[in-house]
């Protein structure tokens, strides 16, 4: 099993800048990846950003050039820097740990979410 915590979500003006922080405990495999979803008011969870644990990174396009994903392997922490924050980044963002059995195999663990919104 592996544990998620999150922190760093707030209310923010829009062209704000926040960083989300999730630590991560419990079973952690080697061959893993670490990164953050968002869903918002009646849409789908989406892929934000995620890095594994070679640091091998990709973004969904619409944040692109304004977040930027990195991990700290010894604290099995992954954070998020999301700069000129836009009102359509408003959503519940999520982290998330997928521990891999193989390159097509693997178990998804979720924090409880943060909400980030970005308002004036």
């Amino acid at each position: 099993q592996v544990q998620l915590v999150e922190s760093g979500g707030g209310l923010v003006q829009p062209g704000g800048s926040l960083r989300l922080s999730c630590a991560a405990s419990g079973s952690i495999f080697s061959i893993n990846a670490m990164g953050w979803y968002r869903q918002a008011p009646g849409k789908q969870r989406e892929l934000v950003a995620r890095i594994t644990n070679a640091g091998s990174d990709n973004y969904a396009d619409s944040v692109k050039g304004r977040f930027t994903i990195s991990r700290d392997n010894a604290k099995n922490t992954v954070y998020l820097q999301m700069n000129s924050l836009k009102p359509e980044d408003t959503a519940v963002y999520y982290c998330n740990v997928k521990n891999y059995y193989s390159t097509s195999t693997y178990s998804d663990y979720w924090g409880r979410g943060t909400q980030v919104t970005v308002s004036s």
